[in-house]
C-alpha cells in the first residue's frame, strides 16, 4: 500500500525487452536505501517488485520485471532509457497517510489534454477512460502516475487537477506534455462503495 506522495524522481537506466515481458533497471538513491530482494516500489504508480539478489547502494539502482499485461495496460510500455519516473516506497504501518490509500494497481491510462499555467500553479486536464468516469468526482482523490491529487472538476471524458510548484518541480507532471500518457488509479473506497451499493452487505459469519 502506498500514499501517492512521491519520494523522488528516478531515471530509467536500462530496459531489456523480452518476448512477453521487460526487465527495467531504475536509479533512485532514496528508494534503494535499505531495499532488498522482494521489496515493493511504485514506479509511476505501478507496484513493482525488486528482483536484485542484492541492491548495490553505491549504484543506487534496482531492477524489476514487468509482465506483458502491465506493459500493455499502463504507460510503462512507453518508457525508454533516460525517462524520468516517480518513485515511492510502501507506507510503513503506523506512519502518516499524507496522500490517500493507493494500491499501485493501475486502473487505466489517460492522456494529457491541456496545460493552463497560473500565477503560482498549473491546471492540467487529463482524458478519462469511460469505465472510470463514475469513480471520479469533484474534490475527490485520484492517483496520476503515482501522485495523489485532488480532482478540481470531473467531466464525462476528462478531469482537471491543480498542480502546485512542488508537484511541478518534483514529479514527472512538471515535464510531461500534451499528448503524453499517464497511469490512473481511482480511489479504492469509491469502488468498494459501488460494490456494496450493487450487491448489498454480506451476511457474514459469526465467530463462536
Amino acid at each position: 500500500m502506498f500514499t501517492g506522495i512521491v519520494e523522488e524522481l528516478g531515471e530509467i537506466v536500462a530496459i531489456e525487452r523480452l518476448t512477453d515481458s521487460a526487465r527495467i533497471t531504475i536509479r533512485g538513491p532514496v528508494v534503494t536505501t535499505g531495499a532488498r530482494h522482494g521489496d515493493s516500489i511504485a514506479v509511476n504508480g505501478v507496484c513493482l517488485t525488486v528482483v536484485d539478489d542484492k541492491v548495490d547502494p553505491e549504484a543506487a539502482t534496482f531492477t524489476a520485471d514487468v509482465m506483458r499485461e502491465t506493459l500493455d495496460k499502463s504507460s510503462l510500455g512507453a518508457l525508454t532509457t533516460g525517462s524520468r519516473v516517480n518513485l515511492e516506497r510502501p507506507m510503513v504501518l503506523g506512519g502518516r497517510l499524507g496522500g490517500h490509500l493507493v494500491q499501485g494497481h493501475v486502473d487505466g491510462t489517460g492522456e494529457i489534454l491541456a496545460r493552463t499555467p497560473g500565477e503560482e500553479w498549473e491546471i492540467v486536464e487529463i482524458a478519462l477512460p469511460a469505465h472510470l468516469a463514475r469513480y471520479v468526482v469533484d474534490k475527490g482523490s485520484i492517483t496520476v502516475d503515482g501522485i495523489s491529487l485532488t480532482v478540481v472538476e470531473a467531466h464525462d471524458a476528462s478531469f482537471t487537477v491543480s498542480l502546485i510548484p512542488t508537484t511541478l518541480a518534483l514529479t514527472t507532471l512538471g515535464v510531461k506534455a500534451v499528448g503524453d500518457p499517464v497511469n490512473l488509479e481511482v480511489d479504492i473506497i469509491a469502488k468498494y462503495v459501488e460494490r456494496l451499493g450493487t450487491h448489498g452487505p454480506g451476511t457474514g459469519v459469526r465467530a463462536s
